[in-house]
């Protein structure tokens, strides 16, 4: 078992004592992700539309740093502030992920202050 750490630039800097994802082997463990901007390291402005774009930028930048794609994602778990966003955040969705889809969880959930949407995800290459 190989255990790598993975981090890049393009995507915001881990706000505690985590990593942005955990590689081991074929698998890439994605922590949870928000709608922060990277440039800034703040939550873009705007509401749901906003915040489910970038928070999916980010996990497609920590996928691509190891040479992944949104299609080897395999499960993804969201946790929405207010469930009355599913909505707005599943019509997004469905332009990063359209064909194939990974399992998913969505659950309405406390997420930090300004935070509208936190998604982390699993990914898997053969």
């Amino acid at each position: 078992m190989i255990k790598k750490v993975v981090y890049t630039k393009k995507s915001p800097n881990p706000v505690g004592p985590y990593s942005q994802a955990i590689q081991i082997n074929n698998f890439l463990y994605i922590s949870g992700q928000i709608a922060i901007d990277p440039r800034t390291s703040k939550i873009v402005s705007g509401g749901i539309k906003e915040q489910v774009i970038q928070t999916l930028e980010n996990i497609k930048y920590i996928l691509e740093s190891v040479n992944l794609t949104l299609f080897d994602i395999i499960k993804v778990m969201i946790f929405l502030k207010d469930f009355n966003d599913f909505k707005i955040m599943n019509e997004i969705y469905q332009n990063y992920f359209q064909s194939d889809f990974p399992a998913r969880t969505t659950v309405q959930s406390s997420l930090i202050p300004g935070a509208l949407i936190e998604i982390d995800a699993i990914a898997y290459k053969p």
